[in-house]
């Protein structure tokens, strides 16, 4: 097999020169590197990256920990990261956990390994004092809020985002209003239970408990809850849900029963997703595409000063105004 001394004794230019070549050095001669590029390719070399990573200490990869692929809020979350990763010529590695402690560790142990540069974790069912053990070994951003810690992180407010809904709801004169949440023990989801319950009672709400609805994260989940309303004997007169696909799902099946969109039940939604602003769901909009795609500028920085200072950045979040409220 070629090596890069075989590769400039055939070119007749120094072993500084192909190493140049191979890293797209910019001050190489026209001539020097056309010599060492035909070279390279007539002896079809291919570089060990094993070896490269070793000399340069990175290896061009980020992973990234997220519990399912295939979740619309994960997804766009995706799609920032990955647009930021491509720009920077980074791959990723997406590691589906499905909220298992394990196969988060798994990843977080190739940090330790050196088989990566960095870790951004979108959702975890870990605890904070454990993902700080592993920035010894390098960067890693959160997509959620988890305090002070010695790991970055990109996050909204969610308790002062869900308080905002409520306040816009209960300002259109709604009284009566229902929830409809994804995974009830998540740490963001406990933070927007926290607030809806304390809303409620600030303000003296009719409330039941029946109109708390978990495990909704799909347009069936949606089409589920709105049939449960129609069997409850007093069912509320909004909706605030985490997920503008199953405020979505509910809509639509409210209305084959029959139910006026927002005349019978208001619906808002949280997110802003594409699904959303055509069917012109009223929803909170937490800048799902600017989390990723921050998450990834923070760890790209990290990565590339070896600054192992964390960074905190809230993003603002808003409600957009349509026509289900």
């Amino acid at each position: 097999m070629a090596n890069i001394k075989e590769i400039a004794r055939i070119a007749g230019v120094s072993v500084t020169t192909v190493s140049r070549v191979l890293n797209n050095h910019p001050y190489v001669s026209k001539d020097k590197r056309a010599a060492v590029l035909d070279t390279i390719e007539q002896l079809n070399y291919t570089r060990n990256m094993n070896a490269v990573h070793l000399i340069t200490g990175r290896t061009g990869t980020v992973a990234v920990i997220l519990p399912y692929i295939n979740a619309f809020y994960f997804s766009i979350i995706m799609n920032g990261l990955a647009h930021e990763a491509l720009l920077a010529q980074y791959r990723l590695i997406l590691c589906q956990s499905n909220y298992l402690p394990d196969e988060e560790i798994k990843v977080l142990e190739m940090l330790r390994n050196k088989e990566i540069d960095g870790v951004v974790i979108v959702s975890t069912a870990l605890k904070p004092e454990l993902i700080e053990e592993y920035t010894a070994y390098g960067p890693v951003v959160t997509c959620q809020d988890s305090g002070q810690r010695r790991y970055s992180s990109v996050y909204i407010e969610h308790y002062a985002a869900f308080r905002q809904g409520l306040q816009y709801l209960k300002g259109k004169g709604y009284r009566t209003i229902g929830y409809c949440e994804g995974r009830q023990n998540g740490s963001s989801a406990s933070i927007r239970q926290t607030a809806f319950r304390e809303f409620i009672a600030e303000h003296k709400l009719v409330f039941q408990e029946e109109w708390m609805i978990y495990d909704c994260t799909t347009e069936e989940d949606g089409a589920a809850v709105a049939r449960s309303l129609l069997e409850m004997p007093k069912r509320p007169e909004a909706m605030i849900i985490t997920g503008d696909h199953v405020a979505a799902g509910l809509m639509i099946e409210a209305r084959k029963a029959g139910l006026s969109i927002p005349g019978d039940l208001a619906v808002m939604g949280f997110d802003n997703q594409p699904i959303g602003r055509l069917l012109e769901i009223t929803t909170i909009d937490n800048h799902l595409y600017e989390m990723g795609a921050s998450a990834f500028r923070i760890i790209h920085e990290q990565i590339s000063s070896d600054n192992p200072y964390p960074v905190y950045r809230k993003l603002d979040y808003r409600i957009i105004e349509r026509s289900t409220v």
